[in-house]
């Protein structure tokens, strides 16, 4: 199966020198823990918030950890959960340095001063199957200093995380399983709810953001009910709103994850539950995803009560604002998702009218067969990252929120001439403040003063945000609500606000995906384009 390029960034220890040596001690609710000082910002490395789950607590939720006493010295960063180790070199390769299932942790970066401030928790991406929370990009430092307080997690990956199976449902409570590392982030956002005060946040201020499977993240707990009153404001950059594995029967053309657990089990030579617990962690996530296992969050009418589209189409969502966005250049960094290019235009729109019906004029309009590369990068990316950014914005303002829809259109040097203008992922460095702090295959951004400038509007938007629940930055344009205008802004060499985002692309992704899912045998992902299902006339979609 394919799955989306792991966002992994680097993998580096912050430097150690004078402004390390003082410390800073905090007394939680959870103990004591004594972090070190980076300036003006109090910096927590590696904060358990819950149990190892090693063992018999191999797929098990999370749980509880009980207070330790003494004081816990938070000055390294530890292990990333275990995750497949790849001979693969591109953009995003930078595999952390340690990795163990003893990772559920979280980093914190406080200004000294800290009182009652916003609380920002990260959640990384990677296809839920690698990255981690000290990625070198993700230091939270710089934002820090926009007077919040950063938290970034770690949360179980991989055949680890998301793994389902009759077995470990039959010994639930509640007969379920799955979900474990959405299950991670819930405890996460839990232990900020129960000791951010102690570093001087505002538990009753919390914004949740990720990107790519972060943002997948960020709507998975946008719908549970477990995660429901732990976070106040919701930031998705380059979320997919794909359909996801039932727990317990095949739906929309994929099977239950439950099977998908049976299959990955007798694969991989283990006779029963046990024996599978008794693997080693990383032979069994590198086995695992060789043979195309992949992790989803399962819809187990507990944790998730439905598929995402139809929590949305319900308005049953976490009420609160919402910023989303993407990227324009977001399949140039990630060709693996497209297929193969028919010969000719002529082909090309054959293959498209065959698929798309009476849509076909209006999808042929909008990505044309004179230009089939340009058409292929922008559909597939508009049906993953544009449809949902922008259903994500409808969808609060359809419930009475505030949604605030970008476009992160900025190009550089080093990556406009490779080809990969506003790749995935590559407004990150930008949102943290860490231009200078990118992996060592990533397009290097010049150190000039528009690339400052627009870093320190972007880091101003989101710090606002997180704040306020209104997106603001001084000296930059207002930034509309989505609202009945389509608002929204596009970050390119320096913030524009615009109306009506690619006009008809929204319409076009929203049919084609209704159609789909009231098939019932047919997921949405990127089997879109020239390898989209058929897409028959259904009753109450356009």
């Amino acid at each position: 199966m394919k799955q989306l390029c792991v966002a992994a960034l680097a993998a580096f220890l912050l430097p150690t020198g004078p402004a390390f040596a003082q410390s800073a001690t905090v007394d939680a609710p959870a103990g004591s823990v004594q972090g070190s000082v980076q300036g003006d910002v109090r910096v927590f490395r590696s904060i358990p918030y819950a149990q190892p789950p090693v063992g018999a607590m191999r797929w098990k939720a999370p749980a509880a950890l009980p207070a330790w006493q003494g004081v816990r010295k938070s000055t390294e960063f530890g292990p990333a959960c275990v995750q497949p180790h790849s001979k693969a070199v591109g953009i995003y390769t930078n595999p952390p340095e340690k990795m163990s299932e003893d990772c559920l942790t979280l980093n914190i970066w406080a200004p000294k001063d800290a009182r009652n401030l916003p609380v920002f928790v990260w959640i990384h991406g990677g296809a839920l199957v690698g990255g981690y929370s000290h990625e070198r990009t993700y230091d939270g430092a710089r934002m820090a200093g926009k007077k919040v307080i950063v938290v970034s997690i770690n949360y179980r990956l991989g055949v680890l995380g998301y793994l389902a199976h009759p077995a470990l449902s039959a010994e639930s409570a509640e007969g379920i399983s799955g979900n474990y590392g959405l299950l991670d982030q819930i405890a996460a956002l839990d232990w900020v709810k129960r000791n951010i005060g102690a570093f001087g946040g505002d538990a009753g201020n919390v914004t949740i953001a990720g990107e790519s499977a972060g943002g997948l993240s960020v709507m998975y707990l946008m719908a549970s009910p477990r995660a429901r009153g732990l976070f106040h404001k919701a930031i998705a950059e380059s979320a997919y709103m794909i359909s996801t594995p039932e727990l317990k029967q095949t739906a929309h053309g994929t099977p239950s994850a439950e099977a998908a657990g049976t299959q990955i089990m007798t694969a991989l030579g283990a006779a029963d539950l046990p024996a599978f617990r008794a693997m080693d962690a990383e032979k069994l996530t590198d086995s695992a995803a060789a043979r195309g296992y992949g992790p989803w969050g399962a819809v187990d009418g507990k944790v998730l009560t439905r598929q995402l589209i139809d929590t949305w189409n319900r308005g049953e969502q976490a009420p609160v604002p919402v910023l989303a966005g993407f990227n324009s250049g977001e399949i140039r960094s990630l060709r693996v998702l497209l297929p193969p290019a028919p010969a000719n235009a002529a082909a090309y729109e054959e293959t498209i009218r065959g698929r798309y019906g009476d849509l076909a004029d209006y999808y042929l309009r909008l990505y044309p067969a004179g230009t089939i590369d340009e058409s292929m990068l922008a559909n597939t990316r508009d049906a993953l990252y544009g449809w949902t950014s922008t259903r994500l914005a409808i969808g609060q303002t359809a419930i009475g929120q505030r949604g605030y829809l970008y476009l992160f259109d900025h190009g550089y040097p080093a990556a406009d001439d490779n080809g990969l203008h506003a790749f995935h992922a590559s407004e990150l460095p930008y949102v943290f403040g860490t231009t200078g702090q990118t992996p060592p295959y990533w397009p290097k951004v010049p150190d000039t003063l528009a690339e400052r400038r627009l870093s320190d509007a972007m880091m101003s938007y989101w710090t606002s945000f997180a704040t306020t629940g209104d997106p603001v930055a001084k000296g930059q344009p207002a930034w509309q609500p989505y609202g009945k205008d389509a608002n929204y802004i596009a970050f390119a060499q320096v913030p524009t606000p615009g109306r009506k985002l690619f006009p008809g692309m929204f319409a076009l992704h929203e049919a084609a995906v209704c159609r789909r899912s009231a098939a019932g045998d047919q997921p949405w992902n990127w089997n879109t384009g020239v390898i989209s299902p058929v897409l028959a006339k259904v009753a109450n979609c356009k």
